[in-house]
């Protein structure tokens, strides 16, 4: 029995907030804007409370009708800026009360490293099985750019502010004086964030998109990782007390990013553009380092006489001395009579060098010979020098604290920041390997069947400095598709092995198209034979999307692992073989069920190869932040993969609104990583302890219900007459060019209306803007229904499995949040857009009934009266909501029958109606918390 929800102190940290801001409205909106809030709220609430009754219908649309273009405007935007506070103030929530479990001790919070160490010790897990544990570990997540985010950096910093306002008032020793001036910091605050557009109001290009995901870091992450690594430390000695002394912990949180990398699909990204990436990430990581320098300089006042450095120490400063020549004699000169700030001085003057060097590369797109005169070893050198050095004249204290973190860093981030993934569709590489066969030997590639095309492949791979051709003949796009292996290989060298991570090949279909990659790659001296020995200094990633894809993933990858060049590369290159698996493709193929389960299968597969064949395997996980595309709770997610499948190591994209929403704000960044690390903690202990296996019956069980799911999913997407005209017309998917939200088109293909063609991000966005999440549910009520017809004794097995099979019951969870943000009487007024009335009814029925039916047999299966009865926080959220989301939606759908109502006649740039729908999609998307 789920205990009631006490959430006084949040409710009243909203009830502040909401003041605020109805003050903020009056005084810089005018008073109709506030009063045309209240009233819009009041005559959702009556519609609500009525049963959606005709009437209060009527009367609602009546009201919006009336409201001239600006004063909708205004309204929108209020709505947006509620949503924006209610998420600092369950944020700031949160975060309270994870410091109060902290304060009374014990587990700390659930997935905390303090509790997740103690269960690992209380369940037999000593110091020693302990580091074979961490010795595996690697937590990465991946900064995607191509879903769509909606909100812009400025925005972004001006949330953060008061985030950080609010949590000073929430200080009971704030009084007074001091109380009154936090208030009165936190309405401007709110009153400057009104006078800034949410709206962009040019299209981002690929560049800002780099550049807003190197915000994260400056802004939160630095601190937050050293934080993370600093409270596992910690965690550590208090579990483990004398034991922890034994234990080394390595590097087991990296971060990897695919912005300026992926060019699926994506024109915009090019060659130019990943050099881009590269050298922004190493400029962001070096203006940390400079930063640090500094600071440490500033703390680090020990004077000659009062400490006496080691020898190792002084000998280091003398050699920088000799090093730097007659300049030192300038940066030294105040730091004489103080050895470390002296050599930190030093040090910072040397790092400023390297970020002069890679600056001036940005400025005039110059390379940068040689690399940097201040290498990384080198750096990393001199931090072990100091921090020993203090260590010997008794100083371990001072060296644990900020010193400790900037040598974590450093081996965290080293000159890269992140590892670049790039990622292409593999008929690219189809294509330009093709051409290059033509080229070079006169060979119809695409002739060839699968075994021709591996055994050809293999020996070009083999051919000693690759196939000799005249470029000029080629393609410009099988050439620009060389030139990013050229990139690659010349990043490499310029700043550091490190900065790339994988080559992702999209659609992978065959072995030959990873075979295709190696052989652009030897092209280009990535990879090859010399002297009888083989290297290779690249990874690839075959990404598995669709039903189909997943389906032979065993296929695939037994027939590549059978090819004697491909074991000899993947031997070379020192790597885990890396699969990705595509969640939001699959889902939009063929459903929530068939996606879950065959990605979950697969996973089995591909664990099963890899055992058999003795490597190591790295699952990535494409995740979206919607249901519908893989999302929810990390921690959660990670426990829900197939039992001994994660062994230390995950990989996962964070895309989209994910990224503000986990890492915006520090103190909930290391919030979501230590979740995210706990859970992968929890999911790896198979490395040293058995693990146990699933209930065969279940499995049985989730590949019948996938089966049944799948056959109604599709019945709907691909076989009812006029669901893509729904799709079009029933939802806002048109209107998203118009928002400047994102560099990648929303389709494959230009004027290409098919399901297929639709991006996975744009199909979900769009239902969910329009309340009808079905992607994350469609299939599962129908396939429940039918599996247990006649079958009462059924429903205890399913039950059975919610309660028993992690996989299963994450399923529901995930499953009963999006059910809770569809509404489908508000999608009935969506429906009513379509050109065919009769369509807009008739696909709005079939999608509402397999609401009920979701509901019904979810609602039986966990055994509850309400959805999210075992997440009274969650549902309560969603719920306070309601009263600002459920008008917005009747806006704009009035905001969308005037635009399509103008039509050419009132171009969309003059229409006064596009900005007022354009904020509302932004309003939506935050009171949701999720666009793609």
């Amino acid at each position: 029995m789920t205990s009631p929800l006490d959430d006084k102190e949040l409710r009243r940290s909203i009830r502040l907030l909401e003041s605020i801001l109805v003050k903020v409205l009056n005084t810089a909106a005018g008073p109709d804007v506030a009063a045309t809030v209240e009233r819009l709220q009041r005559e959702f609430t009556a519609l609500r409370r009525n049963g959606d009754s005709a009437l209060r219908r009527k009367q609602l649309q009546a009201t919006i009708e009336t409201l001239p273009a600006e004063i909708i405007s205004n309204v929108v935007r209020a709505f947006n800026l509620y949503f924006s506070l209610v998420n600092i103030a369950e944020e700031s929530y949160g975060l309270r009360q994870r410091i109060r479990q902290a304060e009374r001790g014990g587990h700390f919070w659930p997935g905390s490293f303090h509790d997740t160490l103690l269960n690992l010790k209380q369940s037999g897990v000593t110091a020693d099985q302990l580091q074979v544990l961490l010795d595996e570990l690697l937590y990465l997540p991946v900064m995607t750019a191509h879903p769509t985010e909606s909100k812009r950096r400025t925005i972004k910093g001006a949330l953060r502010n008061i985030f950080l306002t609010h949590e000073q008032l929430n200080d009971p020793q704030l009084k007074g004086y001091y109380r009154q001036e936090a208030m009165e910091r936190l309405e401007s605050q709110i009153h400057l964030l009104w006078k800034t557009d949410e709206v962009r109001a040019h299209g981002m290009s690929v560049a800002d998109e780099i550049e807003t995901g190197l915000s994260y870091f400056p802004g939160s992450l630095f601190q937050a990782t050293a934080l993370v690594y600093r409270n596992f430390e910690r965690s550590l000695q208090n579990v483990y007390a004398d034991a922890a002394e034994q234990v080394r912990i390595p590097n087991f949180l990296s971060y990897g990013s695919w912005i300026g990398g992926d060019r699926d699909g994506n024109p915009n990204v090019t060659p130019e553009t990943t050099v881009l990436a590269v050298r922004l990430q190493a400029r962001t990581i070096l203006q940390e380092y400079v930063r640090r320098l500094d600071e440490l300089r500033g703390q680090l006042s020990y004077s000659y006489g009062l400490c006496q450095p080691n020898a190792d120490f002084m000998d280091s400063l003398a050699a920088d001395r000799a090093l730097l020549g007659p300049i030192v004699a300038q940066i030294e000169k105040l730091d004489l009579q103080e050895p470390y700030r002296h050599k930190l001085s030093l040090m910072k003057y040397r790092m400023s060098l390297n970020l002069a060097r890679i600056e001036q590369a940005l400025a005039d797109n110059s390379p940068l010979t040689g690399g940097f005169d201040y290498s990384l070893n080198q750096f990393q050198a001199d931090l072990a020098v100091i921090r020993t050095s203090l260590h010997s004249h008794g100083d371990a204290q001072i060296a644990g604290l900020e010193l400790h973190d900037l040598i974590r860093l450093s081996q965290t981030f080293g000159y890269h920041l992140m590892q670049l993934d790039v990622r292409q569709e593999s008929t690219r590489h189809s294509q330009a390997v093709a051409e290059i066969l033509t080229a070079a030997l006169g060979l119809d590639y695409e002739a060839l069947d699968e075994s021709d095309r591996l055994r050809l492949l293999s020996e070009a791979i083999s051919a000693p400095g690759g196939l000799s051709y005249d470029a000029a003949v080629l393609s410009p796009a099988a050439r620009e598709t060389l030139q990013v292996f050229e990139v690659i290989a010349r990043m490499r060298i310029e700043l550091s092995p490190a900065c790339f991570s994988r080559y992702v090949i999209s659609m992978t279909h065959s072995a030959s198209h990873i075979l295709e990659v190696l052989l652009l790659a030897a092209q280009t001296g990535l990879a090859g034979r010399i002297g009888g020995r083989w290297y290779c200094s690249i990874g690839v990633s075959p990404l598995f999307e669709t039903i189909d894809d997943l389906e032979r993933v065993e296929t695939v990858l037994n027939t590549l692992l059978d090819v004697p060049v491909y074991q000899d590369l993947l031997t070379a290159s020192g790597l885990r073989q890396e699969v990705m698996l595509g969640y939001s493709d699959s889902c939009k193929d063929g459903g929530i069920l068939a996606s879950a389960w065959n990605l979950y299968r697969a996973q089995q597969r591909i664990i099963a190869i890899s055992d058999q064949r003795g490597i190591k395997c790295r699952l990535f996980h494409g995740r979206g932040g919607t249901v519908g595309r893989g999302g929810g709770p990390t921690h959660e997610a990670i426990l829900a993969q197939p039992p001994d499948s994660v062994r230390g190591q995950i990989k996962f994209t964070e895309q989209g609104e994910m990224l503000f929403y986990r890492y915006n704000n520090m103190e909930t960044a290391v919030y979501e990583l230590t979740m995210g690390i706990t859970g992968l903690i929890k999911a790896s202990v198979s490395l040293v302890q058995p693990a146990p296996a699933d209930v065969i019956e279940y499995q049985t069980v989730m590949g019948e219900l996938a089966r049944i799911g799948e056959h109604g999913f599709r019945e709907l997407t691909e076989q009812s007459d006029g669901f893509l005209d729904y799709f079009y017309e029933a939802t806002p998917v048109s209107e998203f060019g118009l928002l400047n939200i994102g560099s990648r088109p929303s389709h494959r293909k230009t004027l290409d209306r098919s399901k297929g063609s639709v991006r996975a991000i744009a199909w979900v966005f769009a239902w969910s803007q329009s309340r009808q999440t079905f992607p994350a549910w469609y299939g599962i009520g129908s396939s429940l229904a039918t599996w247990c017809a006649g079958r009462p004794e059924r429903l205890q097995i399913l039950q059975t499995m919610y309660r028993d099979w992690p996989f299963f019951r994450n399923l529901l969870s995930n499953v009963q949040m999006a059910l809770s943000k569809s509404d489908l009487n508000i999608a009935k007024e969506y429906a009513g857009l379509c050109v065919n009335p009769d369509t807009g009814t008739r696909i709005h029925q079939l999608i509402s009934g397999e609401f009920q039916r979701c509901v019904t047999w979810i609602l039986d299966i966990v055994n509850a009266e309400q959805l999210l009865a075992n997440n009274p926080e969650l549902a309560a959220s969603l719920s306070r909501r309601e009263a600002y989301l459920g008008p917005l939606n009747y806006v704009q759908v009035n905001l969308l029958h005037r635009m399509r109502s103008a039509g050419a006649a009132s171009p969309a740039a003059v229409n006064p109606w596009m900005q007022p729908l354009l904020r509302t999609i932004n309003a939506i998307a935050a009171g949701m918390r999720n666009t793609g």
